[in-house]
């Protein structure tokens, strides 16, 4: 599978996050030392950022956040579970939809080998 050149970088700073802490943390301590690790590597992100659903021409803000929008074009969406569901990649999907961006990468944190918890979407 191709990678653009933005997800390459994201996913370079993931694998030194996992490659340290390794598996076996809440998400939140992995999203905070991804979020440090994109600084380091001087990747403009925002972490938790909100979400409105736009329905039929009404905006409503109903809590919902992306766990980290990358350079406003690329959507993360972090797990740290035993093993992905489909339900995961439809929520990635779907913030993807209402954000009106075409790449995300949902990435689970709880395996060995971070390649194999690395999934790209792209609408």
């Amino acid at each position: 599978m191709e990678f653009d050149q933005l997800s390459h970088r994201v996913i370079g700073c993931a694998i030194e996050v996992h490659r340290t802490l390794g598996p076996g943390l809440l998400e939140s301590a992995y999203e905070q030392c991804l979020a440090h690790e994109l600084a380091l590597n001087n990747i403009r992100f925002q972490l938790q950022h909100p979400q409105p659903v736009e329905y039929k021409g009404y905006r409503l803000d109903c809590g919902y956040r992306i766990d980290l929008l990358i350079e406003d074009s690329l959507i993360i969406e972090l797990k740290s579970v035993s093993q992905l569901a489909e339900i995961h990649q439809a929520q990635i999907l779907t913030y993807m939809k209402l954000a009106g961006l075409k790449t995300g990468l949902l990435i689970n944190f709880n395996v060995i080998k971070l390649k194999d918890g690395i999934n790209r979407l792209v609408l």
